[in-house]
This record gives structure tokens, sequence and C-alpha cells, in this order.
């Protein structure tokens, strides 16, 4: 039987309208990542956290110790769940998810969180990489707007355009309320 566990990244309060680099569809795509949240409670399966915390010198955001890196209420870790913490946008590197994983006996991954453009992308092309069946909530994740050169790439076709190529990569990429635990 496939064992499969709710990846939750970097959900912090720094992303929401308050903080220091909030992203337009944060709100809605932490009410998804929410309600994932308690379906994998709910059948007892793992729950991992990813915290983003900013080790360079003057970070704009997610600063260790600030309100603003703290994972946000709606998505608070419960007792027993893992929180890896991580200083890149891949996950995977420099960090203990792939002990946790295979401690777990984790063959398959629903990854959800922000953004879609950076942390959510970079962990999915690895997870895939390291040979894990992915999915990837497209509601559940949030992406930033763009600059290239003088155009504005606003988030929704930011976020379209990497949920796109994560689709190609081999990551499955569907809604929120069609995850499937097996």
């Amino acid at each position: 039987m496939t064992k499969t566990a709710l990846i939750v990244i970097d959900i912090q309060n720094d992303y929401f309208a308050d903080g220091a680099f909030a992203l337009p569809a944060m709100e809605a795509a932490a009410d998804n990542a929410a309600a994932l949240i308690a379906k994998f409670r709910d059948a007892y399966a793992p729950v991992i956290h990813i915290q983003h915390i900013m080790v360079r010198p003057n970070p704009p955001f997610f600063i260790p110790g600030s309100v603003g890196e703290k994972i946000a209420d709606r998505v608070m870790p419960k007792a027993g769940e893992h929180v890896v913490k991580k200083n890149y946008a891949n996950a995977f590197r420099d960090t203990v998810l792939t002990s946790i994983l295979q401690d777990l006996d984790i063959s398959r991954l629903v990854i959800v969180g922000a953004m879609t453009n950076n942390c959510v992308a970079a962990t999915t092309r690895a997870a895939t990489d390291f040979g894990y069946q992915v999915t990837v909530a497209h509601d559940a994740c949030a992406a930033a707007n763009l600059t290239f050169l003088d155009t504005v790439v606003p988030s929704d076709m930011v976020h379209a355009t990497f949920m796109a190529a994560i689709g190609m990569q081999g990551a499955g990429v569907v809604a929120a309320s069609e995850v499937a635990l097996d």
C-alpha cells in the first residue's frame, strides 16, 4: 500500500495581508491547506510542516525570531507533527525531510503552500527527482506577482504557469477537494 504524507510549505505570517511579503491568494490557499490538514489528521496520515527561516544578511521577510516567520495559526502544527526548518527554496536541501519520509515509509507526497513560484516548485521538482509520487493541490498554493524587464506578471498568471510546468514534470495537479489519500 502507498503511504502518503502531506507537506505544508511555508504557510507563514509574512505571506498574509499584514506580513512583510503578502501574496495575493494566500488567504484562500491557506483555507484550502487547512482543510487538507484536517483531512489528513482525520485519516491519521502524516502532516509535515516546512518553515522557512531566512539566514542571509538583512532578509526581507521570514526574519529569525519575528512574528512573520512563525507558522500561521490556521495551519499550526499539532503535537507529534514534524516541523522541518529550512534555509533554501528546496525543502529537501540540508534538512531532515528525507530522513523523516524514509522513517515513515512514505512513497507519495501531497504538497501545498507558498510560494508556488519558489519553494513549492523547487520542492516538487526535488521530490519527483527522488522518485516520490507527487500531487500538488493547486488551490492550496499561492504565488507572488513578478516582474521581468518591464513586464509585470500577475500572481494568477505566475501560479498558472508554474502549475503547468509542475504538471509537465510528472506531478499531479488537482484541486484540494480532489486529493485522495491512497
